[in-house]
């Protein structure tokens, strides 16, 4: 992969916002998305649970669904506040691989990928997950990854399945937001605990 493209919208890694960067990379606009509309798609989400969580003294700072001073929002906030813009999300299936996936299809159709992948941090002491955004531009695949200097670019459409592939083989899970009502029936927010964001979601700082 190549950085190019200055004009491509890149938001960096900030504590643990990569959530928050992933969905303003992934609509290519600054505050497409912010931390307090965020915060209020967590704690709504709260609210609608059956299973209310137990009070503890740090309840006000690590609720459920993300941490009130640094991020870290999980997968049903994603998930929400796609649903919110009027998008779909499809959870693709690790089985099948990313050749299942249709890269060269119409970017009115899907609106791109977003990926959560397992991060060690301090020599495997520090584990946690990190959302990365992979978005096709003027007929092209970037990696909008917050972490990154820069956005890069993909050499070929099987070059970002490679990308897609190994992380599925090290843990990653790959969400594929999707333009127009027609797909809106497949995304839902499943009350399983992988789906609850107990294991799958958390931002790295």
């Amino acid at each position: 992969m190549t950085s190019e493209n200055p004009q491509i919208y890149h938001e960096r890694q900030r504590l643990q916002f990569c959530l928050l960067h992933s969905l303003n990379n992934l609509f290519q606009q600054k505050d497409a998305f912010t931390r307090a509309g965020l915060n209020e798609i967590a704690d709504s989400l709260v609210l609608d649970e059956t299973e209310k969580q137990k009070w503890t003294p740090l309840s006000g700072l690590f609720k459920p669904h993300h941490n009130t001073l640094t991020g870290n929002y999980d997968i049903n906030v994603l998930i929400a506040a796609l649903e919110r813009k009027g998008k779909a999300v499809i959870w693709h299936d690790r089985r099948n691989g990313a050749s299942s996936i249709d890269l060269n299809g119409p970017e009115d159709a899907l609106m791109g990928i977003v990926v959560n992948i397992p991060v060690k941090r301090f020599g495997g002491i520090w584990s946690s997950r990190h959302w990365v955004t992979l978005r096709k531009i003027d007929g092209r695949w970037y990696n909008l990854d917050s972490d990154l200097v820069a956005p890069k670019a993909f050499e070929d459409r099987e070059q970002v399945r490679g990308f897609l592939d190994s992380a599925i083989g090290h843990g990653g899970e790959v969400l594929l937001v999707m333009n127009g009502k027609e797909n809106r029936k497949e995304s839902k927010v499943h009350n399983s605990k992988e789906n609850r964001g107990e294991d799958v979601g958390f931002c790295h700082s």
